[in-house]
């Protein structure tokens, strides 16, 4: 009966995250040519925002059962997900162009939050409310930052092209810039709680079938906490915009450690052990330096890159079930 109780989770679980994913790209792609910005731009504001929000409820139910490991676990585990699972089945299914202003602009911000961990672990062995404090300002104004720039930047397209499109996706008819903003976070929703509903039905089976909690955490839960960010990407790239799953991508790994490790940490102090963390935090490095190499070249992330990032994910399960 558990069993199949699990099972219903896990297939509606990925039905509201597919629908979620929809009614969000839609959206969230309409707001942008409603206000004339670049998708990259809602990318890396809205939807990271959104889609981060799985991976701040687990760190902060986390930190309040004084359970700083599945915190610092959580974080760099997802953001491993996201460059290299999730900017790798992009690649596969849809090459991204990136744009040269990312270079410019969020890729120098990225590095600075995969250099954080580290170096704010270094100073004490945990993160304290000052230093908490100090990462949700630089969230906060890489926010500000990315909305100024994108001010001065325009996008070209309609309002109500962008609604025709969020109708094709199943949502509800209607008109203006409300309507795009209700859909977009009706989809955030959905992404959330189909989220939840699919970690906790592949979580149910997956101990039933005799795998350890470990090595569940390890997979199933790391993954889960990224579930929106893929099935967003996945749509994104599926619909032609590829740009929005590249700023979901890169603003998710950004809030995850400045905002999220923020607010966690300003909840109750953070403490990690840096020598038993290497190999997550020489992933994250090597994941993050090879994806951002691959943004640097051709400014394309080829089919091949994302199957070298691919493997780079496998390479981490495999080496973190048996560290």
């Amino acid at each position: 009966m558990d069993t199949l109780l699990d099972v219903g989770r896990l297939l509606l679980g990925g039905l509201i995250l597919y629908l979620g994913a929809e009614w969000l790209v839609k959206g969230s792609a309409g707001l942008a040519r409603a206000f004339g910005v670049k998708p990259l731009v809602i990318g890396l504001t809205v939807v990271a925002y959104g889609t981060s929000a799985p991976e701040l409820a687990v760190s902060s139910a986390a930190i309040i059962n004084d359970s700083s490991p599945i915190v610092l676990g959580n974080v760099i585990g997802s953001c491993i997900a996201n460059i290299a699972l999730i900017l790798g089945i992009t690649a596969l299914i849809a090459p991204p162009a990136v744009d040269g202003q990312l270079i410019k602009r969020e890729i120098p911000v990225l590095l600075m939050s995969v250099a954080a961990v580290p170096l704010v672990l270094a100073w004490d062995g945990h993160i304290n409310r000052i230093e908490a404090g100090v990462l949700i300002l630089f969230a906060v104004a890489f926010t500000v930052v990315t909305l100024t720039a994108s001010a001065t930047e325009s996008h070209v397209g309609s309002a109500e092209q962008a609604e025709n499109g969020a109708e094709a996706g199943g949502a509800p008819p209607g008109k203006g810039r409300v309507r795009l903003g209700v859909i977009t976070f009706i989809g955030l929703g959905m992404l959330v709680g189909g989220g939840d509903l699919f970690v906790g039905g592949a979580k149910g089976l997956a101990l039933a079938v005799g795998m350890s909690e470990r090595v569940v955490g390890l997979t199933i839960v790391a993954i889960g906490t990224s579930l929106p960010e893929l099935a967003a990407s996945v749509v994104a790239a599926m619909r032609g915009y590829s740009s929005l799953a590249v700023g979901n991508v890169i603003g998710s790994n950004i809030f995850n450690v400045f905002l999220i490790l923020g607010i966690t940490g300003e909840i109750k102090p953070v403490h990690g052990n840096l020598a038993a963390m290497q190999v997550d935090i020489g992933f994250l490095v090597g994941a993050t330096i090879l994806g951002v190499l691959f943004m640097r070249g051709s400014r394309v992330v080829t089919r091949l890159e994302g199957a070298l990032l691919l493997v780079t994910y496998v390479a981490f399960i495999v080496v973190a079930a048996v560290a």
